[in-house]
């Protein structure tokens, strides 16, 4: 290159290079004056044209962090309690093929198997499960805890009123769960499951939100023999499979908030498991403990939800109360014999509408506001007959455990 050219040169890429910053300065603070420009950009301004800060990604990343740490942390803190529940069961086969006139058909002994979930409620050996989990007439039950130890079970008692039963095995020193409050949870707060998923994968975790509550359902046993109305649920996106049933739902502090108990039809809906909300189950846990059985109140009736024809017939808001009727069909009569309903002078054809100040309705039936209370209480019943309304004192009995 020419001698005289290269100073030029130089100086030219200086100049070029002087002006594209003060150019770079000038238009930040253009933007910095002009709130037409601040808009066009996305940039907000206060009432006096300055500019807003921008949120800082930094805390968001923060605040990521520190959430997947917390189930880290629960998780940690709740698998040795969590147990895998197997139960066996001897089935008598008959082979189709070995029909002979002349002889007895051809026998074998098959052993079917299943799985589900449960956890530990004291340290020497009492754990929690659903009552389909523990309702296989005639099975074996095997506990098998995160350490790889197996004990035998025996089933201590089932819950009338919840798809509820509580195990036992010979064991001390066993980690317990903390217990949470379920009545205070918000719709859209992280929630963890861990349970026996399809009865293989023990302690799988899954993660999700709380999607409800009050949710109502029919749910059906583990051979499909049978089903209860549960009413009150949590409603749950966490991934719940077959063998998770008994399984905990805790919150992000480790605490128990629930016993996954359903989830829908994966041929209808993905992402929608149910939990019985603990805090119901509460008086049930204790009572073992002090009783070595589930002690429930009652008060002898059979009754149905108010319908809408039911209402227009007794002249009352649709919805609302539980009539007292029977099944004649099935020989069960509307107030059974020597129940405190019956002493309490209660008749077929009477409408409940509140127990105490509890309005009975949708998602509110007579056994649920019942269960809030023990044996032994005394509640007072609105009662409508042939078109008057009148308090009627009762005093609970206890229901005998099934």
């Amino acid at each position: 290159m020419n001698e005289q050219i290269k100073p030029l040169v130089t100086f030219l890429a200086i100049l070029s290079f002087i002006t594209g910053v003060m150019g770079g300065v000038g238009g930040i603070a253009l933007v910095a004056t002009s709130p037409t420009l601040q808009k066009s950009i996305g940039i907000k301004t206060d009432q006096n044209g300055s500019s807003i800060p921008l949120p800082s990604l930094g805390k968001v990343e923060n605040i990521t962090v520190k959430e997947d740490s917390a189930v880290v942390d629960a998780v940690k803190k709740d698998s040795p309690s969590v147990v895998s529940i197997v139960f066996t069961k001897d089935v008598e086969i008959v082979n189709p093929f070995s029909f002979d006139p002349f002889s007895a058909p051809e026998k074998s002994v098959q052993r079917q198997q299943g799985g589900g979930s449960g956890f530990v409620i004291t340290s020497d050996g009492l754990i929690a499960t659903n009552k389909h989990v523990a309702s296989v007439e005639g099975a074996e039950y095997t506990v098998i805890t995160q350490d790889g130890k197996k004990y035998k079970a025996t089933i201590l008692a089932k819950d009338p009123f919840n798809d509820f039963a509580i195990l036992k095995i010979d064991a001390k020193n066993l980690p317990v769960m903390e217990y949470g409050d379920s009545d205070s949870l918000d719709v859209g707060q992280k929630v963890i499951a861990i349970g026996n998923a399809l009865g293989e994968f023990q302690n799988t975790v899954t993660v999700g939100v709380l999607s409800g509550k009050e949710r109502n359902l029919t749910a059906s046993d583990q051979g499909g023999n049978g089903s209860e109305e549960l009413e009150g649920l949590l409603q749950i996106d966490a991934a719940i499979n077959q063998g998770n049933s008994g399984g905990p739902l805790v919150n992000l502090k480790g605490q128990i908030i629930g016993i996954n108990t359903a989830t829908a039809s994966k041929t209808q809906a993905e992402g929608i498991g149910f939990a019985i909300p603990i805090n119901s189950l509460k008086t049930a846990i204790d009572s073992v403990q002090k009783n070595g059985k589930i002690v429930r109140p009652y008060i002898g009736v059979r009754s149905a939800l108010v319908d809408e024809k039911v209402a227009a017939i007794k002249g009352i808001e649709a919805n609302k109360g539980a009539l007292v009727m029977g099944d004649e069909a099935n020989g069960v009569a509307a107030v059974s014999k020597g129940s405190p309903a019956e002493s309490a002078g209660i008749k077929e054809g009477d409408v409940i509408l509140k127990i105490n100040n509890d309005q009975i309705g949708p998602g509110m039936s007579l056994r649920r506001l019942i269960s809030k209370y023990r044996p032994g209480d005394e509640v007072t019943l609105r009662i409508l007959r042939q078109g008057k309304e009148f308090d009627q004192k009762v005093k609970l009995g206890e229901m005998t455990p099934s």
